[in-house]
């Protein structure tokens, strides 16, 4: 009933549920690829949070880009990109794999009787408002999130994006990258087209 509407899938795995989405709003007749998004805001708070604790700021202070998909090695924290700040390559190394990791992390402390519940509704409430905020005419909204782009990387991928009153206004680059930063997305781009292909063939099957 709400074809024109804004959608923002936050039910894990995000990497696959989004295609899963697009794929039957597609067979709907609705799908606007500028109106889906994959709600990847969790690892950038997990990202900012590491960040400041390591470097003694406030998460507040701090915006880490976090580009790729929503699990695992797909997470990739662009800490070449943080300004005011310097890492080493093994805290590079270290913040990664944690920030990666941290989902698991949660889930092996409450000893698998749940995950992330507080962060995911902070994560949820910070996209759905910067998301309402750009609907209303706000002007340089950006949020990184998993949206269907150019396929450059893969048909899927989290990226900061310009919001405005249609949803994506911009896919933005994503800069330059570090060595490392460019060999961990080579090398998970495996990983997240495999995601994909598993929400398309559910659906198409």
């Amino acid at each position: 009933t709400c074809p024109k509407a804004c959608i923002g899938i936050i039910t894990n795995p995000v990497n696959t549920t989004v295609a899963i989405a697009a794929e039957v709003l597609k067979k709907a007749g609705v799908y606007d690829k500028n109106k889906l998004f994959g709600v990847t805001t969790l690892d950038i708070i997990r990202s900012n949070t590491f960040v400041a604790e390591l470097k003694g700021k406030q998460p507040g202070e701090v915006e880490v880009p976090v580009i790729g998909g929503h699990s695992g090695v797909t997470i990739l924290p662009l800490l070449s990109q943080v300004p005011g700040v310097s890492f080493t390559e093994q805290e590079v190394a270290d913040l990664t794999k944690r920030i990666q990791n941290a989902g698991t992390e949660v889930v092996e402390a409450k000893a698998g009787g749940g995950s992330a519940t507080l962060s995911m509704g902070q994560a949820a409430a910070r996209f759905g408002l910067s998301l309402v905020r750009a609907l209303q005419g706000e002007q340089g909204v950006v949020e990184c999130a998993y949206v269907e782009g150019d396929g450059q990387y893969a048909r899927f991928f989290s990226q900061p994006l310009l919001l405005g009153k249609n949803g994506v206004e911009e896919r933005k680059f994503i800069g330059t990258l570090s060595a490392f930063e460019q060999n961990a997305l080579e090398g998970m781009l495996d990983t997240l087209k495999k995601d994909i292909a598993l929400g398309e063939e559910f659906v198409n099957k």
